[in-house]
């Protein structure tokens, strides 16, 4: 039988603490833990995914089984429980995926083998992978085995969402927050596996793998098996490039450089023949901001381990960063940001992308028009509040004249000036182009202008006005009574019986014009009754009376509003029993008389319309 391949994720996954990658906080943390007999009954391992959470925990279930842990706190790998466990055999070390077996049941069951001691060993390990998709009722279900399990059960739960988990659940665990893998951890176990592997990869390639892999070992691997296959054994950082679909950065320095010497043709080309080689422009704009940060980013030495590059790309970077202006970068990386946001909605992508470019190629020109002596001004606003100029208004001055006698009487003094100032400004508020219009204030020397208005005179002037006094409505009439039709509103009149019945009379008279016969014999054989100023109830003999009435109600109403000058009369229509007809009770009474039947009958009706001050509505 031909040996079938292993993922390289499987083949080397840690079989121990040592092996893991990149998580030495949480390891070393175990392995004391176990060398101290400290162990928790249950244990949270969260994280983002393949940093090793399930990994750790297997490592954990197989070595507080084993029977002859080394001093540091490893497991032996040849004792019956650690053989059993790499075999898959073990009884002690029981799996559940949590993704699938979520239920209530599946809980219940697990609950049910925490009964049952070891055969073997001295502890059953449960390890519920994806625990945050456990439905809110497996969660409950699982509270009281998980705070006060058997001695020799232990539980270690793993997710990668850990706010999607109860808090009753958090409560009772030990917490381990695994951290995503550096970089650099992660290309140094790609060499190693490399070596193993006998396969050659340039430390370029594998750094650009490990970029791709954003801290997730497994990824990783994978991304490492698929270039092996692609390339046949030599991994080399263009093919890696070609593989993976990574523009390439020496195109976005090459686009740099004709920016900054304002050369469109060339940055329109130099997209073109990226676009020709299959990268789409959301690709090309996030690839040219990653590029535009790492430059800002080694614009401070403080910042520059910020930069993951690979190797040899550091100095072109730095030498970037010297060349080019803080303002240009920051402008430049909100311009990418704003162009990658709106890309979706554009329906020309391509022309997107190109207009980008074109407002980044003029960048430098608009940052050059904003300085003033070498520094960046703000810009200046012109939509906000504009202040008025205006003039100081003297005070008015009260003039004796200098003879005191007693028919002499003190007058006010104003500049006329000034109400030529306010006069001026008042045309300003209301023009916008009066500002530039407005004339220069008068020089000191000139004399100043003083009208005296007596108060004689403006006492003297009532005095002329005096007689009978006119209201309002004549005042208008004899100012615009040419104009408008000015008339005195009425008050409105409450219901008497003779103008309303006279009212019905003459809309009768109308339908008998109009030969509607049957609805004019039915009005005048109608009994009017007034219930209060603004309601009447029409009394008529039969079903059919009725419909003629309401067939009019909308035309009658109006003709008893113009009759009243009251719009709030209402009427409603009762049908009376006859011998030929028998009309039902609830069509005979009206809205009050309808209530206090009911009343009668259900009291609590009469109690609740009291306590919510509710009234009837004819």
């Amino acid at each position: 039988m031909e040996n079938h391949f292993v993922v390289s994720a499987r083949k080397y996954r840690p079989q121990n603490f040592n092996t893991v990658v990149g998580q030495s906080h949480i390891t070393t943390t175990l392995k004391n833990a176990i060398k101290n007999n400290q162990l928790a009954h249950a244990f949270l391992f969260c994280g983002p995914r393949g940093v090793g959470k399930t990994t750790c925990a297997r490592i954990l279930a197989k070595t507080i089984n084993c029977t002859s842990p080394t001093p540091d706190g490893e497991a032996c790998n040849t004792c019956n429980s650690c053989v059993s466990f790499d075999a898959g055999t073990s009884l002690n070390i029981h799996e559940l995926d949590a993704a699938s077996n979520n239920s209530v049941d599946d809980i219940r069951s697990l609950v049910e083998q925490v009964r049952f001691a070891p055969q073997a060993g001295k502890y059953k390990v449960y390890i519920v992978d994806e625990v945050h998709m456990l439905s809110a009722s497996a969660f409950n279900a699982f509270l009281k085995t998980l705070e006060e399990p058997p001695s020799y059960a232990i539980f270690i739960l793993a997710t990668t969402e850990k706010h999607k988990i109860l808090p009753t659940i958090l409560s009772r665990c030990q917490i381990f927050d695994f951290k995503r893998i550096t970089n650099n951890d992660t290309v140094e176990h790609l060499e190693e596996i490399a070596g193993k592997e006998s396969i050659k990869a340039e430390r370029a390639a594998l750094q650009v793998i490990a970029q791709k892999s954003e801290g997730c070992m497994r990824d990783s691997l994978s991304i490492l098996d698929k270039i092996v296959s692609f390339t046949g054994g030599s991994l080399t950082y263009q093919n890696t490039l070609e593989h993976l679909n990574i523009l390439d950065e020496d195109y976005f320095f090459k686009m740099l450089e004709s920016m900054q010497a304002k050369d469109l043709a060339a940055s329109m080309i130099l997209y073109d023949e990226i676009n020709r080689k299959g990268f789409e422009g959301d690709m090309v704009l996030n690839g040219f901001a990653e590029f535009i940060r790492n430059i800002l980013v080694c614009k401070d030495p403080k910042s520059a381990p910020l930069l993951e590059v690979v190797e040899g790309m550091q100095e072109k970077y730095i030498a970037a960063a010297a060349a080019m202006g803080m303002s240009y970068l920051v402008s430049a990386l909100n311009i990418l940001n704003e162009a990658e946001i709106n890309y979706k909605m554009a329906r020309n992508k391509r022309l997107h992308v190109e207009l980008t470019l074109i407002k980044l190629n003029f960048l430098q020109e608009a940052i050059e028009l904003a300085s003033e002596n070498g520094s960046i001004v703000k810009k200046k606003r012109i939509d906000g509040p504009v202040a008025i100029k205006t003039r100081s208004i003297p005070s008015i001055q009260v003039i004796t004249p200098p003879n005191n006698t007693t028919a002499s009487k003190p007058s006010l003094s104003i500049d006329t000036d000034v109400a030529a100032g306010i006069t001026a400004q008042a045309v300003m508020q209301t023009s916008p182009t009066a500002q530039t219009q407005m004339p220069p204030a008068a020089p000191a020397s000139t004399p100043t202008k003083v009208a005296t208005i007596s108060t004689a005179t403006t006492s003297a002037a009532p005095a002329q006005a005096s007689g009978p006094k006119k209201n309002l409505l004549t005042a208008l009439r004899e100012k615009y009574g040419d104009q408008y039709a000015i008339e005195e509103v009425k008050e409105a009149e409450s219901l008497n019986i003779e103008k309303l019945r006279a009212c019905w009379d003459a809309y009768g008279a109308t339908l008998e014009a109009q030969q509607k016969h049957s609805s004019s014999g039915t009005f005048k054989m109608a009994v009017l009754e007034i219930e209060n100023d603004i309601h009447f109830t029409v009394r008529v003999p039969g079903l059919t009376a009725q419909k003629f009435v309401e067939q009019e109600r909308m035309m009658l109403i109006d003709q008893i509003f113009a009759t009243f000058n009251n719009r709030s009369i209402k009427f409603s229509v009762i049908v009376d029993a006859t011998e030929k007809e028998d009309v039902p009770i609830h069509m005979r009474l009206n809205s009050k008389q309808k209530f206090e039947r009911i009343s009668e009958q259900y009291p609590l009706l009469k109690e609740l319309k009291e306590k919510l001050k509710l009234e009837i509505d004819y």
